[in-house]
């Protein structure tokens, strides 16, 4: 007979919570207090924590009274120090659960500032998250003298390592412009006390997890650090325990998944279908604010500019655009000015908007985690949303497997009565620049014909003219003259042969009828390559061979 025995030690808190110790996780759950008489600790309040004065006055300024259900979970363990990974939906406060331990941590063990030592430390994916954490910090610590600095890329650094100049208590940054900031020698991670990984998921998930890796040199291995995430695949908690030691597990599973409380629909279209079902789409429902998803960067380009010549007014979100571009749409978005916004999955992460009523998949995810994440937009704090999701049969396979893990068939709505074509205004073609005249210094442009401008004398600068202007006019002149003269004298001697000391042997001036003087020694090289060459006799003035020395 096999025995199977488990122990589980049950450590009752003060506070209201059962700590559950198994297998090495320390696992925190909402008890039963002595005096809830069977009900959960739903009427804790944030002062019921113990937060320091400061936080507290901030917290009510804020009309933060009751903490979420992550919040309640999350913020005793670490108070105590402990490491944790946390998992709850968007939108359930976990900024809040990681940032009030961090402040309060901080304020109560307070050092003097070093130029570029960092304290605390928060790594995000996007530069819209982390500038939502940071001014969730800055509203947190308002009454406390707390210096907490942003750094992302996409903007100048300048600024940015002025901040960090003055000493730093907690740094919110992204992988990339923190490890070029610590190359240069402006962040300093030798005495970080405190590590937070936000989105972990997508940090360790897509193509983050060589940076993270290379931070966590520069970070001592005394340190208290924090996973907070909307999905934790199997995978990723595998990964994430080994930069954690004895975490404790904090799971948020709401009453109502978020699955259940959207509106999902699945809609069959071509790829050469999708642009116009989706612009029926925008049109016939109600829509208030519609996010829409796209695989690529360029898609995301190209899906702005066809919904603006259909008179829809969209913007679009995605890495290649500059930061200051990415927080001008996002703030349109916000205060309905734009009703559209497009987005790649990457640059979605930190859109912390209210209000949204649709999410639209103009492409399906590859990743069956992502769609639940995308669609989680929609349904924010138990609100309810609207999903579409339109899709290809090449597409097929991913939907069977979202299908798969959210457990459920997304219902086909019929395509028919959204392939209707959409009138779509002309493109408006940018007028192009006036291209550049380069100037000339010195000499007179050539015309087509390859002379130049004949100043004032007859027509300007042919050099086969037939009147007068060019350097080869048929009139006689100068070094072209019947009269021997020049360097084409018959007689050996000066370089002006036939009349002495003359320069323009003959009759006629050297450029015509108020042409530009020629220069006689150009011309005779020129008369020189025509003329067969002639014998060495004479060499001292004459023939080829003296031109050529």
């Amino acid at each position: 007979m096999l025995v199977l025995v488990i122990i589980i030690f049950i450590l009752h808190r003060p506070d209201g919570y059962y700590a559950y110790f198994f297998r090495g996780t320390y696992l925190i759950i909402p008890g039963l207090s002595a005096h809830s008489e069977g009900n959960f600790m739903t009427d804790k309040k944030f002062i019921d924590f113990g937060l320091i004065k400061p936080i507290n006055r901030a917290l009510s300024e804020m009309d933060y009274s009751e903490p979420t259900p992550i919040q309640l979970q999350a913020i005793p363990p670490l108070l105590e120090g402990r490491d944790l990974i946390g998992c709850a939906q968007t939108g359930t406060g976990k900024t809040a659960a990681f940032s009030l331990p961090i402040i309060h941590h901080l304020a109560k063990n307070q050092r003097k500032r070093e130029r570029g030592v960092v304290r605390s430390l928060i790594v995000t994916p996007t530069r819209e998250l982390a500038a939502q954490i940071y001014q969730n910090l800055r509203m947190y610590s308002k009454h406390l003298d707390m210096n907490s600095v942003v750094i992302y890329g996409g903007v100048g650094q300048s600024p940015q390592v002025k901040n960090m100049n003055r000493g730093v208590e907690i740094l919110v940054a992204t992988p990339g412009r923190l490890l070029d900031l610590i190359n240069q020698g402006h962040v300093d991670l030798k005495k970080v006390e405190i590590l937070v990984l936000d989105e972990a998921d997508r940090m360790l998930d897509m193509g983050f997890i060589h940076d993270i890796r290379r931070i966590l040199e520069h970070i001592p291995d005394e340190r208290q650090t924090m996973f907070f995430s909307a999905t934790m695949p199997p995978k990723i908690v595998q990964l994430s325990k080994k930069m954690v030691h004895n975490p404790v597990r904090v799971d948020v599973t709401p009453d109502k998944p978020v699955i259940e409380i959207i509106d999902q629909r699945l809609m069959m279209a071509e790829v050469s279908q999708k642009t116009t079902v989706l612009m029926n789409v925008l049109k016939e429902e109600e829509v208030h604010k519609a996010l829409v998803f796209t695989r690529t960067k360029h898609g995301a380009n190209k899906l702005v500019k066809l919904l603006g010549r259909a008179g829809i007014n969209a913007e679009g979100i995605h890495g290649n655009k500059s930061q200051t571009a990415r927080q001008n749409a996002l703030a349109d978005f916000k205060s309905g000015k734009v009703t559209v916004l497009v987005a790649t999955d990457i640059a979605a992460r930190g859109i912390d908007v209210e209000g949204i009523t649709h999410v639209i998949n103009h492409d399906i995810p590859d990743v069956a985690e992502t769609y639940v994440h995308r669609i989680g937009r929609t349904a924010r704090a138990g609100s309810s949303g609207i999903s579409v999701s339109l899709c290809s049969k090449e597409e097929q396979r991913s939907i069977r497997d979202i299908e798969r893990l959210i457990k459920q068939s997304i219902p086909v709505i019929d395509v028919k009565p959204y392939l209707s074509n959409v009138k779509l205004m002309p493109e408006v073609k940018r007028p192009q620049p006036k291209p550049k005249v380069q100037k000339q210094h010195g000499r007179r442009p050539y015309n087509k014909q390859g002379g130049r401008s004949g100043g004032q004398g007859g027509k300007p600068g042919n050099r086969q003219g037939s009147k007068p202007g060019g350097y080869q006019s048929n009139k006689p002149s100068g070094n072209q003259g019947n009269k021997p003269g020049g360097n084409q004298g018959n007689k050996p001697g000066g370089n002006q042969g036939g009349k002495p000391e003359g320069q323009q042997g003959g009759s006629g001036g050297g450029s015509g009828s108020g042409g530009r003087k020629p220069n006689p020694h150009r011309e005779s090289r020129r008369q020189q390559k025509k003329q067969p060459k002639k014998g060495n006799k004479n060499r001292g003035n004459q023939g080829n061979n003296m031109m050529t020395r």
